[in-house]
């Protein structure tokens, strides 16, 4: 990161482990005026970090958190006790073991993600993974998933060593005191009002009562106190504090046995703790996710983390106060011990030697979830310079504060965090109502196996598309998306299984594979391609950028051309300043001052919102540009995609606008009316054939999507979903930011260096692109993005799997001989070229025509580097 001269006035509110960890990392950038706030002593400040058992499990999905986790692991085990030189960190590895067939295959899968990630795990045998563990028995498992890295951290340890270094730079650390109110101007963070003592060690000296602390920047690190320091900002957090309970034994004999048969250290210390420091742990922590349970070492003693229990979740004003005397703090609950009964029995009965013990003592402890069980971070769209980095668990309290830390300085991270920026919420996802019952289900899930399309079950019936109940009654299959119902296929055109080409019929599917699968996509695939599909396109986000000053702002922000005649359409990506892809868009001109954006959700719109307030507080100065206005046209207009080699003949019966190849070329809009209602019509399309996606008012929707299925019932139109979408966009090689590319990947290591524009300059992310253009083939600038890993050139290739009848899935590792080298990202049944598809970031002297493995679950599953698009690759077809 950068180190500028004179820092920025930072406010954290929070003195966790994530707020003293972004206190280490703004300091050592050379960021000195840093004051971090907290209602309690420091550092047992009565928050989750006050009481988390310190299990550092590293394997995720997600390859940003484990990332972030990976980062947490190396970063703790340099920390040390100023005073004691005990370690804040203990390498005793991880053990998640399976007792049922099910949960064995999830563990293959897990370790599918670690190596993928590049993690160093093992899928163990019964007899190796309970000689690991001296409390395993062999025949009570069937395997176990060994992470050597994984271990223990002391929270608290760790807090104290963060603070004397960030305090040893300038930082000053104020604890008992309460935020009261933030001050801002002109929509900007300027201060944060305070109360209470305000004692601290820190340089600077304490806050006096009342005082307001000025700030550039302010951060809320602030735990299950983030909503009420959000309700201060006028930014909705939606995080739900969640009591989940926690045990520790009495003496374990069997370890007491082992430790005097192994000489290993007596584990006094810590043994009177409920948690423990966890130093004195030898053994790996051990998960029986199963069960919903956790375990780790205490001395000779274990403690038991349970997830099995009902969501217990917890009023802010309900919550104890700190009380030195008698140990009472906010984050710790009475203990109920009726929700333990049934996890105590499901620990005795993988641990069998724990029928000589008992529970000593136990606390609902209390930690944050939200509505998809991940973490809050990023900068508020509502208030600029107010940050979140909120609903962090200790195993990624280092990569997030890292990230949050990189994002004020830099303005980026060099972790792409999608999956935690605040702005992934849709509005109808921060309803109090619903955060409050997804928060509980994403509790209750915490440990279960999710298939990657698992829709949620409740809430549904969110969002709506105009054509939703046409949908039903042509038996659609729904799934989920930020609240919207989406088609996957329809049961209505099962009956053209029975007319499909033999070589179009895809193999059966079983197991986890064929889950949210039906054959019925392979018949509308076929539709798609021979004769004309309807597909539902309101889901994805649409935007309007108008104003006298739209072409300004839209040619800083994205690689395309955007000053051209109206009625063009261009595909362009939005960069990071390192060049990384923010993401990738449909720019249209509709007017002269008036584009559609399509873009990729939330987080763009936010992005593009901040970036127009910047631009008219720089135009309201005096400047030359023209004011410009963004506006989300999602929920208020509805798109349907007509697309296939008839898409023309269909179309053109409702619309005296001339769709020929003269009249209406591929990659061009007009403004036009289609059965007298009144659209916008773009010539594009996502899967490869001709046709138009055609926009229109909600209010019309049906009566458009009536008009188009009357007329073209003659002709065999169909109702297509999102499986065979998925599978025809594949097939032509298009990416799916988020999937196939993301921050962390520059456009020529991901393809799409075509889409940044030779003849442009001044947009975001342009110096970069300068660097980048001339060796984008040989090497990476450092510190670039997504372009080298562990020293290679890194490049997305097309794999197609040489068993025409096994399927593969996304985020599977990709090993070259014996040597995993890279992960895939999209994969589906390609039905058009009637084998399995995937794509997948691989060195980039892995070229076409090499033959590569992908791992799924157990199995390697031989595949070969083929050329893209894999369908008309010359682009006769959808310019046909």
């Amino acid at each position: 990161m950068h180190t500028l001269s004179k820092s920025p006035r930072v406010v954290i509110i929070g003195a966790g482990i994530v707020g003293a960890n972004l206190a280490d990392e703004l300091t050592a950038c050379g960021w000195t005026d840093i004051t971090v706030l907290d209602r309690g002593p420091i550092p047992l400040t009565g928050g989750s970090t006050s009481h988390a058992p310190g299990l550092v499990f590293q394997t995720n999905p997600s390859r940003a958190m484990t990332r972030l986790a990976a980062y947490t692991r190396t970063k703790l085990a340099s920390l040390m006790d100023p005073g004691t030189g005990e370690p804040a960190f203990n390498p005793v590895g991880g053990l998640e073991v399976a007792t049922t067939a099910e949960r064995l295959a999830e563990l293959h899968r897990r370790a599918n993600f670690a190596v993928a990630w590049g993690l160093e795990a093992t899928v163990l045998d019964p007899g190796p993974a309970a000689a690991l563990h001296p409390l395993l028995h062999a025949g009570r498992i069937l395997g176990a998933l060994h992470v050597p890295t994984d271990g223990l951290a002391s929270s608290v340890l760790a807090v104290e060593a963060l603070r004397a270094r960030a305090e040893a730079r300038g930082a000053r650390f104020l604890e008992r005191v309460t935020v009261t109110g933030l001050e801002s101007d002109a929509g900007r963070v300027t201060g944060v009002r305070t109360s209470g003592a305000g004692g601290g060690d820190g340089a600077g000296g304490g806050a006096r009562d009342g005082e307001v602390l000025a700030a550039d920047v302010v951060v809320s690190a602030a735990g299950f106190w983030g909503p009420q320091i959000g309700e201060l900002a006028g930014v909705r957090v939606p995080l739900v504090p969640l009591a989940h309970q926690y045990v520790t034994t009495s003496e374990v004999p069997a370890l007491r046995r082992w430790r005097d048969r192994t000489g290993e250290a007596s584990g006094r210390a810590g043994e009177g703790a409920a948690v423990g420091t966890g130093n004195t742990a030898r053994l790996p922590i051990l998960r029986h996710q199963g069960e919903d349970l956790y375990f780790r070492q205490i001395g000779t003693r274990l403690g038991i983390g349970s997830y099995a229990h009902r969501p217990m979740p917890a009023r802010i004003q309900d919550l104890p106060q700190y009380d030195a005397v008698t140990g009472a703090m906010p984050s710790k609950l009475p203990f109920t011990p009726a929700d333990f009964e049934g996890p105590w029995a499901a620990s005795r009965e993988l641990l069998p030697d724990l029928r000589e013990t008992e529970v000593r003592e136990g606390f609902n402890g209390i930690f944050s979830f939200t509505p998809d069980g991940g973490s809050l971070v990023g900068e508020s769209s509502e208030l600029r310079g107010f940050f979140l980095a909120e609903a962090v668990w200790v195993t990624h309290s280092a990569g997030v504060a890292r990230a949050v830390a990189e994002l004020i300085v830099n303005g980026g991270s060099e972790t792409d965090l999608r999956e935690l920026d605040i702005a992934r919420f849709e509005e109808v996802q921060l309803a109090g109502d619903y955060v409050l019952e997804t928060s509980q289900q994403a509790f209750v899930e915490v440990y279960d196996i999710k298939h990657p399309l698992e829709p949620r079950l409740s809430p549904r019936r969110l969002r709506l598309s105009p054509f939703y109940d046409r949908q039903v009654e042509l038996g659609a299959s729904f799934l989920e998306s930020g609240g919207w119902e989406r088609p996957h296929w329809f049961e209505a055109n099962r009956a053209l299984l029975e007319k499909l080409p033999a070589e179009w019929v895809p193999p059966e599917r079983a197991g986890w594979t064929g889950r949210y699968d039906s054959p019925v996509s392979a018949a509308e695939a076929y539709a798609t391609r021979t004769n004309v599909a309807l597909f539902d396109l309101t889901s994805l986000r649409r935007l309007e950028v108008s104003g006298p000053g739209a072409v300004g702002l839209l040619e800083q922000l994205t690689t395309g051309r955007v000053d051209r005649a109206v009625g063009s359409v261009g595909y362009a990506l939005m960069l990071t300043e390192a060049g990384g892809i923010r993401s990738d868009v449909t720019v249209a001109r509709v007017g002269q001052d008036v584009f559609q954006v399509g873009a990729n959700g939330g987080i763009d719109a936010a992005y593009l919102a901040r970036a127009a307030a910047d631009w008219n507080a720089a135009a309201g100065t005096g400047s030359e540009r023209g004011e410009v206005r963004v506006e989300d046209l999602t929920d208020r207009t509805c798109c349907i995609g007509v697309w296939g080699p008839r898409a023309r003949d269909l179309v053109q019966l409702l619309t005296e606008t001339d769709l020929s190849d003269d009249g209406l070329r591929y990659f061009r809009a007009a403004v036009t009316s289609v059965a007298g209602i009144e659209v916008r019509i773009l010539r594009v399309s996502y899967v490869g054939e001709l046709g138009w996606e055609i926009y229109a008012d909600t209010a019309e929707g049906l009566e458009l999507w009536d008009a188009l299925w009357s007329a073209g019932r003659a002709m065999g139109v169909v109702a297509a979903g999102r499986a065979a979408f998925n599978s025809l966009r594949i097939e032509k090689g298009y990416r799916a930011w988020g999937t196939d590319m993301d921050t962390e990947h520059d456009p020529w290591s991901a393809g799409l260096g075509f889409a940044v524009r030779k003849d442009r300059s001044g947009y975001v992310g342009e110096e970069a692109v300068d660097r980048l253009r001339g060796g984008a083939q040989a090497e990476a600038s450092p510190g670039g993005p997504g372009a080298v890993a562990n020293g290679r050139r890194r490049a997305l290739r097309c794999l197609t799997v040489d068993d025409a009848t096994t399927v593969v899935m996304g985020s599977d590792p990709v090993f070259v001989g014996e040597e995993a080298v890279g992960h895939t990202t999209s994969a589906a049944y390609g039905y058009t070229v009637h084998r399995p598809i995937a794509y997948a970031w691989l060195p980039a002297s892995v070229g076409v025509g090499d033959a590569v493995a992908i791992r799924s679950f157990d199995r390697m599953v031989p595949a070969t580097v083929t050329a893209e698009p894999l369908v008309d690759p010359d682009g006769k077809r959808l310019r046909g």
